[in-house]
């Protein structure tokens, strides 16, 4: 895989290995499971403590009889969802037919150096909305450009509603306390340059998804995280250019879902804009249309 554009936040790639037992080991660096400490050694230290203490006194009086309560096995906390949340036996949707072009570029692709990498189309892609710094009318712009989303892709976009967490790279994949056992949803939200110094100069907007798979098996993208310039969206509605700002999310959606950029300027996944392209052209919904035809994944 080429190195990302400025938008495209790094990839990250989270193995997971075949279910069933014995319990799996951790899979979503940097968090290390450390072997928990049973009851019956921390028994056993104050045993020998006990004995320690009566030799060193002096005295030999007969130690009473310590019986180590049974201990019932600690389970280890889960680093990645119950496999199979939301996963239908079929995809949920069908992509539209793709139009005759080749100009598109994926972000990742499967072993195989062709198929890309995409969204398991058999589960509905859920995204949440920041509150922290989203300008005024955020939630409709979202949900707009969601169902666009589905229409291109043929992937069940989903609005799950509004989220404390802030976007970026690096959050985990699965967060059980704020969303439940599930992959985390994706998240969109504005911040400041100064907030996330990806947004300096001329970056209106950071987009990219993490991946995961069964060992041996094909992976799929099971979450993402859009961070767009909040000042810089401040000016364009308060310009009026509402348009611009939904051509902006769609492109780092379309980063999202897995299109990279292309040299092609009058395509939305061009590098750069003069303002001319405000939605998806043919270059960029053929490279849609293949990215909903990914396989399902229900191990995930």
């Amino acid at each position: 895989m080429s190195e990302p554009h400025p938008d495209e936040a790094p990839t990250q790639r989270y193995p997971v290995p075949q279910w069933g037992p014995p319990v799996l080991p951790p899979v979503l660096p940097p968090r290390r499971r450390r072997a928990w400490p049973g009851l019956l050694t921390v028994v056993l230290v104050l045993v020998v403590a006990a004995a320690g203490w009566y030799l060193g006194s002096g005295r030999t009086p007969s130690l009473p009889l310590v019986t180590a309560p049974s201990v019932a096995p600690v389970e280890a906390p889960r680093t990645v969802p119950t496999p199979g949340g939301e996963e239908s036996d079929e995809p949920l949707g069908t992509p539209p037919t793709a139009p005759d072009s080749d100009v598109y570029a994926f972000v990742a692709e499967q072993a195989d150096g062709v198929t890309p990498v995409a969204y398991d189309p058999c589960r509905p892609v859920a995204v949440v909305l920041s509150t922290d710094g989203a300008p005024e009318g955020a939630e409709a712009m979202l949900v707009d450009a969601l169902a666009r989303m589905t229409a291109v892709t043929g992937l069940q976009f989903r609005y799950d509603g509004p989220t404390d967490e802030v976007p970026g790279g690096g959050r985990a994949a699965y967060q059980p306390d704020r969303y439940g056992d599930r992959w985390a949803p994706v998240v969109v939200g504005w911040r400041t340059p100064e907030q996330e110094p990806g947004l300096a100069g001329d970056v209106a907007g950071l987009g990219g998804s993490a991946s995961a798979g069964p060992d041996g098996g094909p992976v799929a993208y099971v979450t993402g995280s859009v961070t767009l310039d909040g000042p810089e969206y401040a000016t364009l509605l308060a310009d009026g250019d509402e348009a611009l700002a939904r051509a902006i999310l769609l492109h780092e959606l379309g980063h999202v879902v897995g299109l990279a950029h292309v040299w092609d300027e009058e395509q939305l996944m061009a590098s750069t804009t003069s303002g001319d392209v405000l939605d998806f052209a043919d270059g960029d919904l053929a490279g849609l249309a293949r990215l909903g035809a990914g396989a399902c994944i229900p191990e995930l």
